[in-house]
């Protein structure tokens, strides 16, 4: 326990030993010789403790492990899986305020959005347990006499889960939980600047396996950059999900396609949202006002940029304006807060790198613009046009470029003009202006919304977007797919043996 503050409550109420805590396939594997990690509160730059790294050993041990306990975890009948994920999400529940708290702590984001952030792995724990019961496959008639063929669908093995620190539990829960019920196992490797919520999490899984003696279904490794980098090449590991940047995203595509492994990809947004004249104005500014402001600007689905048209264009950047100014931003944990710190100093120089290039290529700022302190910043507003090379780019901070168009072709060009694909909205009360949105012409994103923003997305519909996005799909619909292998079968019933196709192939 050297080096940890044992004087946060909240660590003492989840039952963290986050020194010892570094790897973990159901029980503790402790690695005295692995180097200490500081967990920082973003808000005031103190040092909230101390989480020992797992070494290379640490994780052979913790996917060998995974890999033993998937031969008999992929046999036991997925409603029963779905039962244990069932209780997963009820212990979630009773550590939700305390869960939320410790991700508003560590990460930054309000209290609000870290309870959120709780809730929706509850969601995606309740939806497991019914998808648990509806892994279906398809039945499909022979052209042969006699036969039956149908398709089934199997456990992959071991899941790799890699998670960013702006939603350190949220996603980890749309794989896992999902992946549980399919019949697999998983490794998540978390992001280091939020370790303490995955040990939280891995603590409360833990108790649950342990109730139906199981360990290594759900496992953690919090490890160095060569730790992840023995995940990506790992033979053990067919399925590799991956959230970051488009950067690291083609990183992890080049490494796992070299041993012909699967990924599962969830990269940068650059999302858009059009503003018709025939909008509801009050509606949207709602809308842009939590999608642009909300963590800090920190969310791949935040709303990077956002397109008036121009007969509504001066009355809808006043209202913004006048928005942004009561934007209380400060400690996350108040409860008056809107908007907290971004992660870290370096995220705070690429905000102030940011402003700088806009107004270099021709950009104006509106509102905000500067670093205040610490990890914080003001939420900015600025007018740019759509030809500038960092309105193309996906900045992690609360920058709102604000471009005025004419017309919902040329806008729609414009919008698509980008090389991420994930959430994009328009507002408007034309029916023939959504739909023109929604069609195979309009936007080209894996996410489209009408008079809704383009963060928060439910759990009951996949989640993912196109383009440099990485074009996965997680959570709702048929996501499930990816975590299972298909195995089409053909039962012969008959006495004979008719080839496909009326091949006669005779002795």
């Amino acid at each position: 326990m050297a080096g940890t503050l044992t004087s946060v409550p909240l660590l003492d109420r989840l039952s963290i030993d986050p020194v010892n805590s570094g790897a973990c396939a159901g029980d503790w594997i402790e690695s005295p010789g692995g180097t200490l990690l500081d967990s920082i509160n973003p808000a005031d730059g103190s040092v909230i403790a101390q989480v020992r790294l797992a070494a290379e050993e640490d994780y052979d041990d913790v996917v060998y492990q995974s890999a033993e306990v998937f031969k008999r975890w992929r046999m036991l009948p997925a409603p029963q899986r779905g039962q244990i994920v069932r209780e997963i999400g009820d212990e979630l529940r009773l550590f939700k305020d305390d869960l939320g708290a410790l991700v508003a702590l560590e990460m930054g984001k309000i209290l609000a959005e870290g309870r959120g952030e709780v809730q929706e792995m509850i969601d995606v724990a309740d939806f497991a347990v019914g998808l648990s019961r509806q892994l279906y496959g398809l039945s499909m008639h022979s052209e042969r006499p006699q036969h039956r063929m149908y398709e089934q669908w199997h456990p992959l093995g071991i899941v790799g889960v890699i998670s960013a620190f702006n939603f350190p539990v949220a996603v980890w829960a749309w794989n896992a939980l999902i992946a549980a019920v399919c019949g697999d196992t998983v490794v998540w490797k978390p992001a280091r600047k939020t370790p303490l919520a995955a040990i939280a999490v891995q603590k409360i899984c833990n108790r649950v396996l342990a109730r139906h003696g199981w360990k290594g279904v759900l496992s953690l490794v919090i490890g160095n950059e060569a730790v992840g980098n023995r995940m990506l090449a790992d033979p053990r590991i067919p399925l590799i999900s991956a959230t970051g940047s488009c950067k690291t995203g083609r990183v992890v595509a080049e490494v796992v396609g070299q041993r012909f492994g699967r990924t599962l990809l969830e990269l940068g947004g650059n999302n858009g949202v059009i503003v018709m004249d025939d909008a509801n104005l009050d509606l949207a500014l709602r809308a842009v006002l939590f999608g642009a402001v909300g963590t800090a600007g920190q969310r791949c689905t935040t709303i990077r940029r956002l397109f008036l048209q121009k007969g509504i264009a001066q009355a809808m950047t006043a209202k913004l304006v006048s928005a942004y100014r009561q934007v209380r931003v400060g400690d996350p944990l108040d409860p008056q807060t809107l908007m907290g710190p971004l992660i870290d100093t370096r995220a705070v120089k690429d905000f102030v790198n940011a402003i700088e290039l806009l107004k270099e290529q021709g950009g104006e700022v509106i509102y905000g613009g500067h670093a205040t302190g610490g990890c914080f910043v003001e939420p900015t507003l600025v007018k740019s046009t759509p030809d500038m090379p960092i309105v193309k780019e996906e900045v992690f901070a609360p920058i709102l470029h604000v471009i005025e168009f004419e017309t919902l072709d040329e806008v729609i060009e414009w919008h698509n003009n980008v090389p991420q694909g994930l959430s994009s909205a328009i507002f408007t009360t034309s029916l023939i202006s959504a739909e023109r949105f929604l069609s195979a012409a309009g936007s080209d994103c894996g996410i489209a919304n009408v008079n809704i923003g383009t963060s928060g997305a439910e759990i009951g519909g996949a989640f993912g977007g196109e383009k440099e996005t990485g074009g996965g799909r997680e959570s709702g619909s048929d996501a499930w797919k990816a975590y299972m292998r298909r195995q089409t079968v053909t039962m012969n019933w008959s006495n004979d043996l008719p080839l496909a196709q009326g091949i006669e192939f005779h002795l």
